[in-house]
């Protein structure tokens, strides 16, 4: 009788360590994190940007009515807390009133770390 040997297949483990599940938890919060942090702001820059278009629908007469119009919406959008009607720039283009707006955000992260945005928009 022989006793044929059956080859014994090594196999590799497969998986996730404990390690590389706290290196992937950690990077997932961290995003998860600035996105608590940034999505405020941007829902601030869509106020902003509705509020900018509504009164440039409305076309005021002169740049004190717009910057005056722009103040009132503020005042209803409460979400509104980075510009005002003095920061707007008002023109005329083909006969079209364009309203633009610039600002920077800066939201801390670690507290010597900063993360800067800006926002920038004009009326459609």
């Amino acid at each position: 009788m022989s006793l044929r040997t059956i080859p014994k297949r090594s196999r590799a483990q497969r998986g996730m360590s404990l390690i590389g599940l706290l290196a992937w938890a950690i990077i997932v919060g961290f995003i998860g994190y600035v996105a608590v942090r940034v999505l405020p702001t941007v829902n601030e820059y869509m106020t902003i940007q509705r509020a900018v278009d509504r009164v440039a629908s409305e076309a005021p007469p002169t740049v004190g009515e717009v910057r005056r119009a722009f103040d009132r919406q503020k005042d209803i959008e409460y979400a509104i807390s980075s510009i005002s009607g003095k920061d707007l720039e008002v023109t005329k283009e083909n006969e079209k009133l364009v309203i633009r707006f610039a600002y920077d955000k800066e939201i801390p992260i670690v507290e010597p770390v900063y993360l800067l945005l800006k926002y920038k928009g004009s009326s459609k």
